[in-house]
């Protein structure tokens, strides 16, 4: 194939379909393309010798930048990859377990999946938002999902807003984009005090998206239990006066049921990296 630049009229011979990444690698910088000048289009003669337009390799990058922009992200988190999370040497196992099978879905994504999400369960400072931002981001970029970030507690404090009759907003136009998203990433799921309409909307949102097949990714601090199981009783027998709350407890045990159809378990365990002085990359 030849590929002719839109000011040059002679043949590249032996020339790829498409420009190089490395030609527009600094177009971030750059008002205009240096090999399409702004049009957005290439000529190229295909196989069998007739002129066609393809897409600048800048219109591929500017596309994916706004579906990664469209996920909404965190500024927080625009740096959360799967190759940027490193694992220290002292850390617990299940960290690079957990690498391991995220970057396996990444792979196996979508046939392999099969609609599948994942859940990451785990106590705070393990990086469970980093790994579930990093697929998410991969996912964008070499699969060209439609994705989506939502922040659990934020999502219904939002939604609460919606029922101002001053609002605009409606509910569903909140809901939309979480029902439709190819790829979303619910981060902190039983973060908010759980209550009957709490429960209601959580098991629209999963109901939903099971329903449609939509892969769901997941995280929370609280363990993959039933609810109650958060008692623990001591050596004597008796239940303590305190106890942990679980996800059961957070958001029932029908919508746990739910995420084990849903999801696979990622449980994560070690210390939180945020204390421990640890260098690496941002994580939730």
């Amino acid at each position: 194939m030849e590929v002719y630049s839109k000011s040059e009229n002679a043949p590249v011979t032996g020339a790829a379909p498409l420009p190089s990444a490395a030609w527009c690698a600094t177009l971030k910088e750059m008002s205009v393309c240096a090999i399409c000048d702004g049009v957005g289009l290439v000529r190229v003669v295909n196989a069998q010798g007739q002129w066609v337009s393809r897409p600048c390799e800048c219109q591929l990058m500017e596309r994916e930048e706004r579906r990664l922009a469209a996920t909404r992200i965190p500024e927080r988190y625009r740096d959360c990859s799967l190759d940027a999370y490193e694992i220290y040497h002292e850390a617990d196992r299940s960290l690079s377990e957990a690498l391991l099978t995220t970057r396996r879905f990444v792979e196996e994504y979508p046939a392999g999946t099969k609609g599948k999400g994942l859940l990451f369960t785990g106590s705070i400072g393990v990086g469970k938002t980093h790994l579930a931002v990093g697929v998410l981001q991969r996912l964008v970029r070499e699969r060209g999902v439609r994705g989506l970030f939502c922040d659990y507690r934020e999502l219904l404090k939002n939604i609460q807003n919606s029922y101002n009759p001053q609002v605009n907003t409606t509910e569903l136009e909140l809901l939309k984009p979480v029902f439709s998203a190819e790829v979303l990433v619910l981060d902190d799921l039983g973060a908010q005090k759980p209550n009957e309409w709490v429960w209601d909307t959580v098991a629209l949102i999963l109901n939903t998206r099971y329903n449609d097949k939509q892969t769901t990714i997941i995280t929370t601090n609280y363990a993959d239990l039933p609810a109650g199981a958060g008692f623990k009783t001591d050596k004597e027998g008796r239940k303590p006066a305190k106890s942990e709350d679980t996800l059961g407890d957070r958001i029932g045990d029908r919508m746990r049921s739910r995420l084990a159809e849903m999801c696979i378990h990622v449980e994560m365990t070690g210390k939180d990296f945020r204390q421990t002085g640890v260098k690496r990359a941002r994580f939730g």
